[in-house]
This record gives C-alpha cells, sequence and structure tokens, in this order.
C-alpha cells in the first residue's frame, strides 16, 4: 500500500496519561491512534503521560492502526523531552503543533530519528501565510501529515465556530491546496460536540468535499459517521472502476479524453480514479483485519 492510498479517515486523540484509554484504543475502528501528551493533558500529568506513550509504542498491539504521539510545543517546558523520548520510541509518526513556518519543520526534522514521519500541526494564525513554504519542506524532510487546528485558530483569531465554519474555510481550502501540491496527506480538525452527530456528519460531508483525507476526532462515539463519510461511495468506485476499465481498452489506447457512461473522462480522471480505488481495497484490507 502506498502512502497516499493508505487509509487515514479518521485519527483520534487519546489521552496517553489514560491507560484505559490506550488499551482501548487498540480495539476501535479508527485509522489512526494519537496518543496525546499536550492538549488532552493536565501539567502534573506531563510526565507519567510521556511514560505512558512510549510504553505503549514499544509494546504495540494496535494492528493495521497507524500509531503517532502528539507532543507538546518546543516553547513549553515538555516538549524537548517528549520529542526526544517519542523520537526514541519509533512511532509511525510524530504531530508537532503550533508550526508557524518552515523553520519549525526543518528545526523538529534534526531532530528526528529512525524511520519516523513528521505531521505537523496548522494551528497558528501566523502559519496561514506561510502555507506554502511548510508545505515544500516535504521535498528535504520526513513531513508526510498536516493536521488542521480549527481550536486554535478560533482562539487566536478570535472567530466563532459557526455550523458552516465560514470563518475558516479561506484557510482550510488553502492548507489542502499547498498540502497537495507538495504531496502532503491532509486531515481536518474536531467536531468539539460530542453528542450532536447530525452537525458531525455536515463538518464531515465539508471536509470531504474540501478534499481533506479525513478527520481528527476526539471521542469514539464520532468514529462510525466519520469513516463512513471519508469512505468513497459505492457510486464513486464503480465510476472509477469504468474509467480504469474503458481507458484499458486497446481502441483507446494513446487517448488522452474518451467517453465513459455519457460522460468526458480525461487522463487526469484516470489518475483519480486509480487512486481512489487503491484507497476503497486498502479499506476493505483493514476493516477485514
Amino acid at each position: 500500500m502506498t502512502d497516499a492510498a493508505r487509509p487515514r479517515r479518521s485519527a483520534l486523540y487519546m489521552p496517553a496519561s489514560n491507560l484505559k484509554a490506550i488499551e482501548k484504543a487498540k480495539t476501535l475502528a479508527c485509522d489512526v491512534v494519537i496518543l496525546d501528551l499536550e492538549d488532552a493533558v493536565a501539567p502534573e500529568a506531563k510526565e507519567v503521560a510521556r511514560q505512558q506513550a512510549v510504553a505503549a509504542v514499544k509494546a504495540g498491539g494496535f494492528g493495521r492502526r497507524e500509531v503517532v504521539i502528539r507532543v507538546n510545543g518546543r516553547d513549553t517546558p515538555y516538549g524537548a523531552a517528549d520529542f526526544e523520548a517519542a523520537s526514541a520510541a519509533g512511532p509511525d509518526a510524530i504531530l508537532v503543533p503550533k508550526v508557524n513556518d518552515a523553520d519549525d519543520v526543518r528545526f523538529y526534522d534534526a531532530a528526528l530519528k529512525g524511520k519516523t514521519r513528521l505531521w505537523a500541526m496548522i494551528e497558528t494564525a501566523k502559519s496561514a501565510f506561510h502555507l506554502w513554504d511548510i508545505a515544500s519542506t516535504a521535498k528535504d524532510t520526513r513531513l508526510s501529515t498536516w493536521v488542521m487546528g480549527v481550536n486554535d485558530l478560533a482562539k487566536e483569531m478570535r472567530a466563532r465556530q459557526t455550523p458552516q465554519r465560514e470563518a475558516f474555510q479561506p484557510i482550510l481550502s488553502l492548507a489542502v491546496a499547498a498540502a497537495r501540491g507538495s504531496g502532503l496527506s491532509i486531515l481536518d480538525g474536531v467536531h468539539n460536540d460530542i453528542e450532536d452527530l447530525e452537525a458531525l456528519e455536515a463538518v464531515c460531508r465539508q471536509g470531504v468535499d474540501l478534499g481533506f483525507d479525513g478527520k481528527t476526532l476526539i471521542h469514539p462515539k464520532h468514529l462510525e459517521i466519520c469513516n463512513r463519510v471519508f469512505s468513497p461511495t459505492e457510486g464513486e468506485i464503480a465510476w472509477a472502476r469504468a474509467v480504469i476499465e474503458a481507458f484499458a481498452l486497446p481502441e483507446n489506447a494513446g487517448k488522452g479524453a474518451i467517453r465513459v457512461d455519457g460522460k468526458m473522462a480525461e487522463l487526469l480522471h484516470l489518475a483519480q480514479a486509480e487512486r481512489l480505488v487503491a484507497v476503497a481495497e486498502a479499506i476493505v484490507t483493514a476493516e477485514a483485519a
């Protein structure tokens, strides 16, 4: 499975200070488990959380799920120790908060060990004006994924979080464009209302429309909706397979545009179709594991 086809529909934050939560994560239908040392952990529990996250990564048992440790920022009293311990533990990725510019990415990448990838939170007002520079570091660092932090953006911008997220749509769209331009995966931010599942589904659909690969979550109750909405539909899969099959016909060899089921399909649609089918097949494999 290529990294581009790997399902990242749901990335569930679990406080690493809570051992029961860590163990529960091994049984949940999330594509990514984020062992959180930052927002979900009180200051007095930071050291214990760090130790438990490291132990959990070393012990394994998460199956097909990607395991990511979110550390505290380098401008905090905990950041340096978090990053050093997380890097030594060797999770699939380390998620760093409040990345403002390319220099922040290079700072973390220089300290990263082994094959662990670097994920970055896009959640500051300053980052909104450095999106392309941050994304471009992917060409010579281990940066592979962005995670939107809408709550922190709302705090800095003093903006209201409305159901349609009007205040954040420009940065959300620009972040997706910058990420795609550098081959990065990108996940939408969390939905704060645990009980309002109707609103969750609406914001997940908005995320799909904007181009996100998936969404970060704060509660297991959100997994079913998130996984369903960020999965290709049966209709999308059928169309993609039809496009692939049509371009494979001898009479269409060398053509840049053809007609499929009454619609025009170009080579760009073939590339989209091949990726969509690869993601769909990866989801089936993951859910069967």
